[in-house]
């Protein structure tokens, strides 16, 4: 394009912008008459760094000067973020780094479904009639009822709210009645995103209370598909519900999970997966480690390396950098697990480490309870110390001499959530992922039971084929999804 020496407007201690730029940066809200723009949003426009310039690679111009972000006020954005993790530590109480990765869950599942929303297509099917094609075609279903829990009060209801609304539906989110105040900050910041973007922030509504308002949900006819996770007994009570009106459930209910260790595993790097599988979150992880299959040879090698990680456990306020250990949520949680240990006891388990309260005055008003090892006496797997999930840090502990006695172990619960196996034999990983072994939804080799990524599926059922979301590491590190770190 010529451009003609009119087109050009000179401004004495302004920048100096051709009509044609002015007109596009005017069209966006960009001003042109402004020395410098600021370069940083967290919620307000700012920046104190170096000055930027853009520039017009057809004419030369200089279209803005950009003012930048200083190192401090990239971590003050981050902190946005951070701050989101703090207040699910804080209602919740699991670790500040593990309330933080919670939240960048979020962040990347959202960016996953926005590229899925590109990928939702249909099939062409080719028709025995002349002059037809039948075309199967991806609608929305309307409206989809969200009942999450309070273990993962950010992130469970990212995963349904993000995928959903790439697929066109507006959500009606019930969130646990002790996180509420998670609830309300998601739902703030989803609300302004969607305002802002010409949508009804009602897309994402947020609609807390008890039983009777997730059970008015689940029978509600104007709700085709209800999402729940939460118990087994809970999760079987909705899906009845919703079958019996002919609606769609998902359901992410319990997990027993269990790892297998192998004489020719790496067992510093299973130590610590089990550590973090067992104790993070305070055992409070639908894929927490709650079954440990050791083999003979190595078992003594092991539990002492595991005790002695144990022993290292910082303890407190899961807001103190440090901290690996907070409290169960609730008081209600702490019963579930004294029952357990008494169970245990009452069995003539050996407890290894743990098993009581912490009887410290610091944290006498807290939830805190010891990390508790376990070797029980029986090894049946139909007996109710080891076919029940116990949501709190208890590990069982068994011997095996042969991987397919702990294969079939593994398989031998009601759930079918999470599995882990560590070897360096390719054989025994060919046996692991194939038909004859873990029945999970999760089947991991050389990763713990704990921590899933985003882009795989997540849940697991015992029914018709069964399909199996394996992550295998070939490496000799195991860092932990989303940022989190566990290490003492």
């Amino acid at each position: 394009m010529i451009l003609s020496r009119n087109a050009v407007c000179t401004l004495r201690g302004a920048r100096s912008l051709s009509t044609r730029a002015s007109a596009i940066l005017s069209a966006l809200d960009i001003p042109t008459g402004a020395t410098e723009l600021p370069g940083v949003y967290d919620g307000q426009w700012s920046g104190s760094g170096d000055v930027l310039e853009s520039v017009c690679p057809t004419t030369g111009e200089v279209l803005a000067r950009v003012r930048s972000a200083t190192p401090h006020e990239l971590h003050e954005a981050l902190r946005k973020r951070d701050v989101l993790g703090a207040l699910v530590s804080l209602e919740m109480g699991k670790i500040k780094t593990e309330g933080i990765g919670e939240v960048q869950e979020f962040v990347d599942i959202c960016d996953y479904a926005v590229g899925l929303s590109r990928m939702m297509n249909g099939r062409v099917v080719a028709s025995e009639r002349p002059g037809h094609t039948i075309l199967e075609l991806p609608n929305p279903i309307g409206v989809v009822g969200v009942l999450t829990a309070f273990n993962f009060p950010v992130a469970v209801y990212g995963w349904n709210f993000s995928l959903s609304v790439a697929a066109g539906n507006a959500n009606v989110w019930k969130p646990s009645p002790s996180t509420s105040l998670c609830s309300i900050a998601v739902t703030k910041i989803i609300a302004g995103v969607l305002e802002k973007n010409g949508l009804p922030g009602a897309v994402s509504t947020l609609i807390t209370g008890g039983k009777d308002v997730g059970e008015a949900i689940v029978e509600s006819q104007d709700i085709p598909l209800v999402s729940f996770t939460g118990s087994e007994a809970v999760g079987r009570v909705v899906g009845k519900a919703v079958q019996s009106r002919f609606g769609k459930s998902i359901l992410e209910l319990g997990g027993n999970n269990a790892s297998i260790i192998m004489p020719d595993a790496d067992l510093a790097l299973a130590v610590t997966a089990v550590f973090f599988g067992a104790v993070g979150t305070a055992g409070q992880r639908c894929t927490s480690t709650r079954r440990l299959y050791l083999h003979r040879a190595i078992a003594p090698k092991f539990l002492d390396a595991l005790q002695k990680l144990y022993a290292t456990v910082c303890v407190g306020d899961p807001l103190v950098e440090g901290t690996l250990l907070g409290p169960l949520h609730t008081r209600a949680a702490v019963g579930i697990y004294s029952d357990a240990v008494q169970r245990l006891r009452q069995s003539g388990a050996d407890i290894l480490t743990g098993g009581k309260k912490y009887d410290h005055a610091a944290l006498s008003q807290g939830n805190f309870v010891q990390p508790t090892i376990a070797v029980p006496k029986t090894t049946d797997p139909a007996d109710k110390i080891w076919s029940t999930e116990t949501f709190a840090p208890i590990l069982n502990v068994c011997l095996f001499d042969e991987l397919e006695q702990a294969i079939e172990w593994n398989n031998a619960v009601p759930q079918g959530l999470s599995s882990s196996l560590w070897t360096r034999d390719l054989r025994n990983v060919g046996k692991w992922i194939g038909p004859e072994g873990s029945d999970a939804g999760i089947v991991n080799v050389n990763v713990g039971t704990s921590g899933a990524e985003i882009g795989a599926a997540f849940g697991g059922n015992k029914q018709y084929v069964r399909w199996s979301a394996c992550t295998v590491n070939f490496s000799d590190a195991a860092p932990l999804a989303q940022g989190v770190n566990f290490s003492t």
